[in-house]
């Protein structure tokens, strides 16, 4: 279980992920199409110029490496664009997943991680969410990771021999406390990197996009988790799966969350400036209230995250930016 082909892996949290598992010996290829990527981020193990929707590419890929477990992460993720251009994210999420699953079929990998995200839940019935909630998204991206579970799923149930992980992702933020590689992507929409760039004058101003939302301070709340912890959740998936552990789908976050307004003032704080903000209207596709139930990560994984302190993610995250 030491060889890993890891798509995305030149993306933000892809980078972080390929970095954490060549630390602990892992053998690793990456393929990434550098479509928001940085082949410089890339720390350990041997790169592909690629396209999912290359299927050709994916068999030989995989066919020639003979991985033990593929980890796909690459995503398009841009909860506003998906609203925009519904059809990108049905061809990149859900499509090329169609793509490397069945690749992954053709080629005998037993083992596949599946990053998705809280998207799925849409407008919670409940909060904290767990795994068991209604899946619902309210967002073509949402709808499109759900899909590509389903995918997932359901070849687990036609093949024994094949099993999953599914890693809900809350939002993640923060980077490598070392600062050699962070969120890379200039045109971010999340918010502790917009802030930021906002703060080094990259953008005139931050928008808050609604603040009448039923919430205690009418703006939106998320569970903001550092990509370490997440990193790191994905070792343990692997290790699980190495162990022989059903397939299984977990909630990644820290199970508190943090209002938009309560992230903009430590943002502030920790980069000592003022920035301008600006109020505006809702944005189309954000739910008010998303935060992780994570007692089955914690319970069946062991997980036990690390940086949970909004302080230090958002230090993490001024120390990258300021680098670069």
């Amino acid at each position: 279980m030491k060889k890993v082909l890891v798509t995305g892996g030149a993306g933000y949290i892809g980078s972080h992920v390929v970095k954490t598992l060549g630390e602990r010996g892992y053998e690793l290829l990456v393929v990434d199409d550098l479509s928001t990527g940085d082949r410089n981020a890339v720390l350990y193990g041997d790169f592909v110029l690629g396209d999912l929707a290359d299927a050709v590419l994916l068999r030989k890929t995989i066919s020639d490496f003979k991985p033990h477990a593929v980890v796909h992460l690459a995503a398009s993720v841009v909860v506003p664009e998906s609203v925009r251009n519904p059809l990108k994210y049905f061809r990149n999420n859900t499509a090329n997943t169609l793509n490397l699953i069945e690749a992954c079929q053709q080629g005998g990998v037993p083992n596949v991680l599946l990053s998705s995200s809280a998207a799925v839940y849409g407008i919670p019935e409940r909060v904290p969410i767990d795994e068991s909630s209604l899946l619902n998204p309210i967002n073509p991206y949402g709808v499109s990771k759900m899909m590509a579970e389903q995918i997932v799923k359901d070849v687990a149930r036609a093949h024994r021999a094949f099993n999953y992980v599914v890693l809900r992702y809350f939002n993640v933020a923060g980077a490598e406390e070392l600062s050699r590689i962070g969120q890379a992507h200039t045109e971010s929409t999340r918010l502790i990197a917009r802030a930021l760039k906002t703060a080094k004058g990259e953008f005139p101003r931050l928008q808050i996009f609604g603040t009448d939302y039923a919430t205690p301070d009418g703006t939106c709340i998320r569970d903001y988790i550092h990509v370490e912890d997440v990193a790191e959740a994905h070792v343990m998936v692997l290790e699980y799966l190495r162990d022989g552990g059903a397939s299984e789908v977990f909630n990644c976050g820290y199970g508190h969350g943090f209002s938009v307004r309560e992230v903009v003032n430590a943002a502030k704080k920790a980069t000592g400036i003022d920035f301008p903000v600006e109020e505006v209207g809702r944005r189309e596709g954000d739910p008010p209230v998303l935060i992780a139930k994570n007692e089955k990560i914690t319970g069946v994984l062991r997980w036990k995250p690390k940086y949970d302190d909004l302080s230090f993610i958002m230090k993490t995250a001024w120390d990258w930016e300021k680098k670069r």
